[in-house]
């Protein structure tokens, strides 16, 4: 009989099909929380650099990495602050992604939570002293979809920064209006893209980041940022165009809705 064969076929192919998705693991609900005492819990800052861990924080300082790959004709350019993988295959020993990590692994990974972040509640305890130039404080939402890889700030909702610490909660609303898609500068069009909000949120299965956005960089040299160039690619910024200070973050905590 071929039978046992062919559901053996089925089986592998529901199994391939299935591979890195919530429903390859077993997605809890219950809350992630990663207080930096604890150590850097695989989170990750700027560009794909350790964590400075000061007196139990996660200690960012500027100058940061000018992220150009949402440039325009995109949204915009950012910071990246603080930052940790939700899916374990970006980090897979031998990969491409996770030899240009600092270290392996993620707090929320090994946690085992759910990607399904719709209308979830993230809370993060921290304070700062930043000369922001217009920028704020962001949540941004990467993941890849069935169209492409889009990036997602929660333009809706900016993260106060105080100088005593305080508590900031934010929702990951299921609604556009809250939302802002970054987009891709010319020439990253393959790579990064938009996608309806629900598609992102109901399987953030890249990166959860802290961003400070919108940057207004200018170049160091006055008339060399012609069309077709890049802030930080191509030409030198003036670092007094850009974000400076520190950012401490003591914890962060996401609760899930109830279903």
């Amino acid at each position: 009989m071929r039978t046992p064969t062919i559901c053996l076929v089925l089986v592998s192919i529901i199994c391939r099909l299935t591979a890195g998705g919530e429903g390859a693991q077993a997605a809890s609900r219950t809350p992630y929380v990663h207080s930096f005492s604890d150590g850097n819990g695989g989170w990750i800052s700027d560009n794909r650099d350790p964590v400075r861990l000061w007196h139990g924080t996660a200690t960012c300082t500027s100058p940061w990495f000018v992220d150009p790959n949402h440039a325009p004709p995109g949204a915009g350019y950012l910071h990246l602050i603080l930052w940790i993988h939700t899916d374990e295959r970006k980090f897979q020993p031998g990969s491409a992604s996770a030899a240009r990590l600092p270290y392996v692994g993620a707090s929320f990974v090994k946690q085992g939570k759910s990607r399904d972040l719709r209308d979830a509640k993230l809370t993060v305890r921290l304070r700062g002293d930043l000369d922001l130039k217009g920028a704020q404080l962001l949540l941004l939402a990467q993941a890849e979809t069935q169209k492409t890889t889009a990036n997602l700030v929660l333009s809706g909702q900016p993260i106060p920064i105080k100088h005593d610490w305080s508590d900031e909660s934010i929702v990951l609303a299921d609604d556009p209006a809250q939302w802002t898609c970054l987009g891709a500068r010319r020439g990253r069009e393959k790579e990064y893209g938009c996608d309806e909000v629900d598609a992102v949120l109901r399987d953030v299965n890249c990166d959860i980041i802290f961003v400070l956005f919108p940057l207004h960089p200018k170049p160091a040299v006055p008339g060399a940022d012609h069309p077709g160039l890049y802030a930080g690619l191509n030409y030198p910024v003036d670092q007094t165009s850009l974000p400076r200070g520190v950012i401490q973050f003591a914890s962060v905590r996401i609760d899930y809705p109830a279903k």
